[in-house]
């Protein structure tokens, strides 16, 4: 395939990543494919993507806080532990097989859905700024694990963070607003790793990201207009349409 016809598939498949990621998450498990299905191999797509990633979280962050709607309080807590965990998985992610990303990946899936499904945030108040106690021991540590997550694969994260955001009671607007935010701050540790390895394609990852950029900007307002509702039944169908892809995926491993 021509050099200039890969760049426009990357920056086309990026807007719709960016848009998918905003509202959901997922989006990855789009754009590494075509980055491997280029040329690329496993640990540099996984390097390159970041690339993309950061440009859209930036764009999203951005957007949020606009629309005055990102918890920056709950969120630097969040990435106290969060931080920690990146620079760990990262490391592991360095080496990692393709067999292995899939089966991990596949079983998440199926563990989010669920409870995506049930939407505990129905049965639990928010209460973003009121986090006492060992409620706080326990999202520090669940966030130690969203990191490492994040540094090891990174593709689906946007749906573990929203469990564990819907579990801790928020809406899913502040939901995806932390989520975003949170996911910039772990994306800068994970992708000076994969520079410090040489797993970094610039070209692919800039045009990516310039795509993924332009989606964010939409999926932002699209999650602030639409509200709580709306983006659970827009969860709810992406995640099923990757778990089942996984699923399918990870038996031709």
């Amino acid at each position: 395939m021509p050099e200039l016809l890969k760049l426009v598939s990357l920056f086309a498949i990026g807007i719709l990543v960016g848009f998918i990621n905003i509202l959901a998450g997922g989006g990855s498990l789009l754009s590494l494919p075509l980055l491997i299905y280029f040329g690329l191999p496993t640990a540099v797509a996984n390097g390159t993507n970041r690339i993309a990633i950061l440009m859209q979280n930036i764009v999203g962050t951005l957007r949020f806080h606009q629309f005055e709607v990102l918890p920056w309080r709950l969120g630097i807590f969040a990435a106290a532990t969060g931080i920690i965990g990146a620079i760990i998985g990262a490391n592991f992610a360095v080496d990692l097989s393709d067999a292995m990303f899939k089966r991990v990946l596949a079983g998440v899936m199926v563990i989010v859905l669920i409870i995506i499904v049930l939407d505990p945030s129905k049965r639990m108040a928010a209460h973003s700024s009121k986090l006492t106690g060992m409620a706080n021991v326990w999202f520090a540590i669940a966030f130690f694990g969203v990191g490492f997550y994040v540094g090891f694969i990174q593709a689906g994260v946007g749906f573990i963070v929203i469990t564990v955001g819907l579990v801790a009671g928020f809406d899913l607007i502040k939901t995806n607003a932390l989520k975003i935010l949170l996911i910039l701050i772990f994306t800068l540790i994970a992708l000076s790793i994969f520079i410090w390895h040489g797993h970094v394609n610039y070209t692919y990852g800039l045009t990516m990201g310039v795509g993924n950029g332009i989606g964010a900007w939409w999926g932002s307002k699209a999650a602030v207009k639409k509200g709580h509702s709306w983006i659970r039944g827009f969860v709810i169908i992406i995640g099923a349409l990757f778990a089942i892809k996984l699923f399918f995926d990870s038996l031709s491993s």
